[in-house]
């Protein structure tokens, strides 16, 4: 049986490898899911957490008109990409990532966002 716990696992999973470690989770309300839950990540020069996602279990009765049993639990979330990205880069105004103030160089000259394997990747590496 999956539940909120594993949701959450995924999400810190995912998060941690993109560098991203400290997260906190608020619950929220979504027509589809429950229990739903907001993610929130820490970003470091702003002092400050920031909703970078939100997240939940499918209702059952949204899984019905699939076909699935009601003993089926499936997950969800939707993730910005600014956010996280502002997080990582330790970037702390949004304006210089999106609009017409950008710095245009600094989109060239940025290095390009590698995710590295799992541990069990890391693992047959060595």
């Amino acid at each position: 049986e999956m539940l909120a716990g594993d949701l959450i696992g995924t999400i810190e999973t995912f998060f941690k490898k993109i560098g991203i470690t400290k997260l906190r989770f608020k619950p929220a309300f979504n027509p589809y899911t429950e229990p739903s839950m907001e993610i929130f990540g820490y970003h470091p020069d702003l002092k400050k957490w920031t909703e970078i996602g939100n997240s939940g279990m499918f209702r059952p009765e949204m899984l019905a008109p699939m076909g699935l049993p009601e003993n089926v639990r499936v997950i969800a979330w939707g993730l910005s990409l600014e956010r996280p990205t502002m997080i990582k880069y330790r970037i702390d105004n949004i304006r210089n990532l999106f609009g017409h103030k950008v710095d245009l160089a600094m989109t060239r000259n940025a290095p390009i966002c590698r995710f590295e394997g799992g541990e069990e990747e890391e693992k047959q590496q060595q």
